[in-house]
């Protein structure tokens, strides 16, 4: 598979359905579920899977926790899968992500990790939008009728737009030393 277009929608989830706090939390709480779910059901399966027979197991178990989610979701929370959207569906884009991008023998450490800081961006997303569409935040699954703020940031270019200053507010706060080969210099 290829790993550009896989990061490229494991976004849409992200800029989709963080309009309110409450939708950025559940879907910063559904992705980490699913994700360890399917690396912890994808551990004994890589031993014996090798090739083409791994990647399609990949995609049938990402497809299958997913769906169950979704189904979850729609059993007992109605009102937030629908507030939710399509968005839950494509958590199973970001569970191919991490089973492609992270090498088998990673710590689950490294996992944490990343997934805690996928989830502290999806939070501060979604803080960021709801205060700058509506002024104030709302503890409710829909989005405030009621934009007195920005409308740009509840839409998902404003989104974008925001993500990207939020990764460069957050970049420019932990400056990392550049290695030479890095910097473009050669």
């Amino acid at each position: 598979m290829n790993r550009p277009w896989l990061v490229a929608l494991s976004l849409a989830p992200l800029l989709g359905a963080s309009q309110t706090l409450v939708q950025a939390a559940s879907m910063a709480l559904l992705s980490v579920v699913a994700i360890l779910v399917h690396r912890g059901l994808m551990t004994p399966l890589r031993g014996r899977l090798g090739g083409s027979a791994a990647e399609l197991a990949n995609l049938l178990l990402a497809a299958a926790v997913v769906t169950c989610q979704t189904l979850a979701l729609q059993a007992w929370a109605l009102e937030l899968r629908q507030a939710l959207g399509i968005y839950p569906e494509l958590l199973a884009i970001s569970c191919l992500l991490f089973e492609q991008g992270l090498a088998p023998a990673t710590r689950w450490r490294r996992v944490a990790l990343l997934l805690g800081g996928y989830c502290a961006l999806f939070l501060l997303l979604g803080v960021s939008r709801e205060l700058l569409a509506n002024g104030t935040l709302h503890f409710s699954f829909a989005g405030g009728s009621e934009m007195t703020g920005l409308r740009l940031a509840s839409l998902a270019p404003g989104a974008l737009l925001l993500l990207g200053l939020l990764l460069a507010l957050i970049k420019r706060a932990c400056p990392k030393q550049a290695t030479p080969d890095r910097e473009g210099n050669r």
